[in-house]
């Protein structure tokens, strides 16, 4: 056959291969209605065993990738006791690609989500991504998901298993600009509600929400997203990745994503929908870790700081969140377990209920204690110019 033959054919072949594939691949289960709830959710933590993902100077992206899967799952477990987890591994082991889906598809799970480290080739990038299934916009785009999706090439058999799909052929990507997008606006949203968090909650570059071809994606049968926790491509980033605390507030941001596309899509099923924000216990503990590095606030270097901050053209203060909701709530005292002076700031969706003001985060801590009395779940945040700050901003802003 001639080569320009050849060429024009080749195409048409790739075509027809995977409209063959997408018929067999998966049942298209096209829901008109928001799904009744969420009761299963699957964590697929990427990578593992003799395939290490992306590797920093220190790290490898299988190990950092399990620490924060196990961690949202946790988090999920032990707050939101009614949603089952299931995990695609639980220690360092190779699981085939198809098994990922596989797994959550025999689940009857309503949720995937895939949790990564990313890598490039330029050190100075950084900031978090969520993926969901769709065609790339851009080459850098592609090169995530010939990444991701290369991890085939080390299963036997591989070209038979997911039918002669090539994960460094750029034609072969042609087939998820052809996929109907049946979970989409599902994936989109809860991708939204995880960039959110991301950058007001743990203070992360936000990199927004991609489409990219992802054939872990592509064959789960429910709504589903890959995360990319950093870059491991960059020092920062890696530190912070490998530390404890690191790993709780990203950990956590993906759980509180999770809450609130929960609480979103039960109140679309006519669930109940929790009024309670409070962080995750490991989160606590974490950020009060950090803050034992900080200055004894008796100490006049402190005093002197937290002057110089108030001197600003706005001080930070720190308050007791006590609910959170949706609906703008009147905070009279009688709403409110007798407290008066609730304070209400709106942060995104929703509008949070706040107790006290001080200027020191170790007294705010110290009135914390005693609101746990009335608000078992109350937990510090942080506040400036009538918006509520990451935590960890606020202590960096008044120890400069």
């Amino acid at each position: 056959m001639p080569n320009n033959i050849k060429r024009s054919f080749r195409p048409f072949l790739v075509l027809t291969i995977f409209s063959f594939l997408l018929a067999t691949w998966a049942e298209a289960k096209i829901p008109d209605d928001p799904p009744k709830g969420i009761r299963t959710v699957v964590i697929d933590a990427g990578h593992g065993g003799r395939d290490p993902g992306a590797v920093g100077k220190k790290a490898k992206e299988k190990d950092l990738a399990l620490a924060i899967s196990l961690k949202v799952g946790k988090y999920i477990e032990e707050n939101i006791p009614e949603v089952k987890v299931i995990y695609t591994r639980k220690k360092d082991e190779y699981i085939e690609l198809w098994k990922r889906a596989d797994i959550a598809n025999k689940a009857d799970a309503d949720l995937f989500i895939s949790i990564h480290v990313n890598a490039l080739h330029k050190p100075e990038v950084q900031g978090t991504l969520t993926l969901v299934l769709g065609q790339h916009r851009a080459e850098e785009n592609l090169d995530v998901a010939m990444r991701e999706n290369s991890v085939i090439l080390l299963e036997e058999d591989y070209e038979i298993t997911y039918e002669g799909f090539d994960p460094k052929s750029t034609e072969s990507y042609i087939m998820f600009s052809l996929m109907q997008k049946t979970y989409f606006k599902q994936s989109i949203e809860f991708g939204d509600f995880v960039q959110d968090q991301f950058r007001e909650r743990a203070n992360r570059r936000d990199l927004g929400v991609r489409e990219q071809g992802i054939l872990v994606l592509a064959r789960t049968t429910m709504p589903g997203v890959l995360v990319e926790t950093g870059f491991i491509s960059n020092a920062e980033e890696e530190k912070y990745l490998m530390s404890k605390y690191g790993q709780e507030i990203i950990a956590s941001a993906i759980y509180r994503g999770f809450k609130e596309y929960k609480e979103e899509i039960d109140r679309r099923s006519n669930l109940s929908v929790v009024v309670s924000d409070s962080p995750p216990k490991a989160e606590t503990e974490a950020q009060q870790a950090e803050a034992k590095t900080q200055p004894d606030p008796a100490s006049s270097s402190w005093q002197e700081t937290v002057r110089a901050s108030v001197s600003g053209t706005a001080p930070v203060l720190f308050r007791i969140q006590v609910a959170s909701s949706k609906n703008n709530i009147d905070p009279q005292p009688s709403l409110f377990k007798g407290y008066k002076d609730v304070k209400v700031i709106q942060d995104g969706r929703w509008y949070k209920y706040l107790v006290g003001e001080e200027s020191s985060y170790h007294d705010a801590l110290e009135m914390c204690n005693e609101v746990k009395k009335d608000y078992p779940d109350a937990f510090v945040v942080a506040s400036k110019n009538q918006k509520i700050i990451p935590l960890k901003t606020a202590l960096e802003e008044i120890n400069r």
